[in-house]
């Protein structure tokens, strides 16, 4: 008897009882869906942090300060005033650092923000007119910061989106109009390009000033040598060099902190470390959600292996009929093989489509200010298709073998 025959045999058997059948796919239907579905949602986080990550700019480095020490306990990184606004113009001289291609410090702060009777507590940030080029920022509306804004320290600011549409609720144009940060008046300037939200905050929820206007009307952070600053993004004129910047860069900040002993006291991240560390974490969730669904395709298995000692049961004298006309062991091994496995495959193709289904709903979900975004790609059907026939013929072996094993004689003889 060819494997055609076995499938021919197999389908009729399960068609003659349409609603057991259907019940016992009905646990590998679940299991298939809810692996596709849930290792879509970790695909889509992880390729929603790596776009975000990637949102920030190419080729970067991100310099923070070191961590203070007190009573011998060590505090979180970038708690230590450290790094100064003359640090970063030392890094984008380029005979100190030939391989930086741009430098953007920033200055981090709080404010409230206030136009009219609307009024939004958000991020402020002071910035060059280079943080545009190395952070990949664009305006809607308006213009950015400029170096003469700089030079100036002007009370001039551009607003992120979401701090435009928060304040400007009537629907009059921004640009041109006053607003105050902490009791200040500023011009805005322009509008931010809505961006979304980063693993490092939402663009859309802050508004940026000259760094030189943050330093000094907004904050008093000053050390020996200078206004202290929050982070430094170094843009590298290529990916190939990145290596040689960070030392570049490192040579710098050591000279100027006056550090011999290796015992810095900044941090230089790269974005493929950021990348690295996201796809790490993601990866791991993956795999977890994946796992998860997966138990419900062992008790879909186990269901399967149930209906087919019934069935086995069941079909006792037929079997021995068959036997006894010339059927081998073999043969009613592979019958009731193809049976199990038959009803793992049917049962997985559905799971594909519910799943890719389910996939397909979720993205349409918004959390908070971004949306939720499932990706169902090859692999992940695949392994799901897979391990459904994997189970199939796995908890298809013992019924099938105690099938093979029957007796003839005792087979015909049983009621």
């Amino acid at each position: 008897m060819n494997l055609s025959e076995s499938a021919r045999i197999a389908l009729r058997s399960l068609s003659a009882n349409k609603m057991r059948s259907a019940l016992t796919m009905l646990g590998i239907i679940i299991g298939v869906a809810a692996v596709v579905a849930l290792m879509a949602v970790g695909r889509g986080a992880q390729s929603s942090i790596d776009s975000q990550i990637n949102s920030m700019g190419t080729n970067l480095l991100f310099v923070t300060p070191g961590a203070t020490t007190t009573s011998g306990v060590r505090s979180a990184a970038g708690s230590a005033e450290t790094l100064t606004y003359q640090d970063a113009l030392a890094l984008a001289d380029p005979t100190n650092a030939p391989d930086v291609a741009a430098v953007a410090p920033e200055m981090d702060a709080f404010g409230q923000v206030v136009y009219g009777g609307n009024n939004v507590d958000t991020r402020v940030l002071g910035v060059t007119d280079q943080y545009a080029i190395v952070r990949n920022y664009s305006v809607s509306d308006g213009d950015f910061i400029t170096a003469a804004n700089v030079q100036a320290k002007a009370t001039d600011v551009v607003l992120g989106a979401n701090v435009a549409s928060e304040l400007f609720t009537n629907g009059q144009e921004p640009v041109g109009q006053y607003i105050r940060i902490n009791n200040i008046n500023f011009r805005v300037v322009g509008v931010l390009t809505a961006k979304g939200g980063t693993g490092m905050g939402n663009a859309d929820d802050q508004v940026l000033v000259p760094i030189t206007t943050a330093m000094s009307r907004l904050a008093s952070n000053r050390t020996a040598t200078g206004n202290t600053i929050s982070q430094v993004s170094v843009q590298v004129t290529s990916k190939s060099q990145i290596t040689a910047a960070t030392q570049e860069v490192t040579s710098i900040l050591e000279t100027r902190h006056h550090i011999r002993n290796g015992n810095d006291d900044f941090t230089i991240q790269n974005q493929d470390s950021l990348l690295a560390s996201a796809n790490q974490i993601t990866g791991v969730l993956t795999l977890f959600l994946g796992g998860v669904a997966g138990i419900s395709l062992l008790v879909g298995g186990i269901g399967i292996m149930n209906i087919m000692l019934v069935s086995v049961t069941e079909r006792t004298r037929e079997i021995g009929i068959r036997k006894a006309i010339g059927a081998t062991r073999r043969h009613v091994l592979t019958q009731f093989l193809t049976e199990a496995t038959i009803m793992s495959v049917m049962g997985g193709l559905i799971g594909v489509g519910l799943g890719a289904g389910a996939a397909g709903l979720m993205s349409n979900v918004s959390l908070g200010s971004s949306s939720l975004h499932a990706v169902v790609q090859f692999d992940s059907v695949a392994l799901a298709c897979g391990f459904a026939l994997l189970i199939g013929l796995f908890f298809g072996i013992y019924p099938a073998y105690r099938a093979a094993s029957l007796n003839p004689i005792d087979a015909l003889h049983f009621e």
